[in-house]
């Protein structure tokens, strides 16, 4: 099955020049839908992970079910001031300003092997601050995966760099 079939590409969104890749379709579709979780789950599992890390908010969408279907716990990573209790903050610069993701303070003890998931893999901005951010709760980031890699923009090349192994299922050139 070619899962691309399954994606919809909305151009000149959120602005002109842009094109949205959206897995809304994909996850409307069944049959699609199974198959893009088994082929992820056969790509991170060799990783071995304890936990599985969700970025706000399509990236819950994919590793809740991963989560699920690997045996794994599943936690959010949030932008600031989201989520209720205790948390770890981590800032970070993107190409346009400033952000911050944070994480539940008992979701991931020290040590703890985490596999970053988000929907779209595109600058690397916010996977490699989520990475940061379980390295400053001792946690190893064994890996990082998506549906889709916008692979023009570099991301793989940056956390690759960072001894982080990227995974997706389709790749976008442009």
């Amino acid at each position: 099955m070619d899962l691309k079939d399954h994606i919809r590409c909305i151009p000149d969104f959120p602005k002109a020049g842009i094109n949205f890749y959206d897995i809304s379709t994909l996850l409307a579709h069944p049959d699609a839908w199974q198959v893009a979780m088994g082929r992820l789950a056969k790509q991170v599992a060799p990783h071995a992970p304890d936990v599985l890390a969700g970025i706000e908010s399509r990236g819950f969408l994919v590793a809740a079910p991963l989560a699920l279907k690997l045996g794994c716990g599943f936690t959010m990573v949030r932008k600031a001031g989201k989520l209720p209790g205790p948390t770890v903050r981590h800032d970070y610069e993107l190409e346009y300003g400033h952000d911050a993701v944070e994480i539940q303070t008992d979701m991931v003890e020290a040590g703890q092997r985490v596999l970053v998931l988000d929907d779209l893999i595109a600058t690397g901005g916010t996977m490699g601050a989520t990475v940061d951010l379980f390295g400053k709760v001792g946690a190893e980031v064994v890996g990082a995966a998506g549906i889709v890699e916008l692979s023009f923009l570099g991301a793989r090349k940056h956390m690759e760099a960072r001894g982080v192994a990227v995974h997706s299922l389709v790749a976008y050139d442009s």
